[in-house]
């Protein structure tokens, strides 16, 4: 009798703890996790190399697409905060991509990507929109407008995510 009476708290609290670990994780991040994963269309844009890359290359780890410009002062912004958190994550099972939307080319841009089919495939409303992909090339997280990407907050948020994955 006694269990059938504390198995319905149990399972609240189970349902309490997982609610507020998927919301702190959620704060802890400049954007919400989506309910389920978003298809991406296939998407090729050219490397600082002069190399055509699509987000298929980046399969088996996260990605963080963050779509720019030089025009864009938050953009421009933003870029250190970037390159820290490539650095405090990148290898193989995280790559920060910055993309740029830019058609002055590879002058204005030097390492990243002009491509304005950015804008249409990915649904891009205003820059910078940074995009989480999972493992799998799939969205899971939007962020429009600036961030700092490299704060504690998010690097442990990102950290989190990465780890649910397992090793590559």
């Amino acid at each position: 009798m006694m269990r059938r009476v504390l198995l319905p708290f149990v399972a609240i609290a189970v349902a309490l703890a997982l609610a507020t670990w998927v919301s702190e994780t959620n704060r802890q991040l400049p954007f919400q996790l989506h309910s389920a994963p978003l298809r991406l269309p296939q998407l090729s844009f050219e490397d600082g190399a002069g190399q055509r890359r699509t987000l298929a290359d980046f399969r088996g780890r996260y990605v963080l697409l963050n779509v720019w410009a030089t025009w864009c002062v938050p953009c421009r912004e933003e870029m250190p905060a970037l390159a820290r958190l490539q650095q405090k994550l990148g290898g193989p099972r995280f790559e920060v991509i910055a993309l740029s939307v830019d058609s002055g080319g590879v002058e204005a841009v030097k390492r990243f990507d002009r491509s304005l089919q950015v804008n249409s495939a990915l649904r891009v409303v205003g820059v910078p929109t940074t995009v989480l992909v999972d493992r799998e090339g799939r969205e899971i997280a939007r962020h429009v407008g600036s961030a700092q990407w490299d704060s504690t907050q998010a690097v442990e948020g990102l950290r989190r995510i990465i780890a649910q994955s397992g090793s590559t």
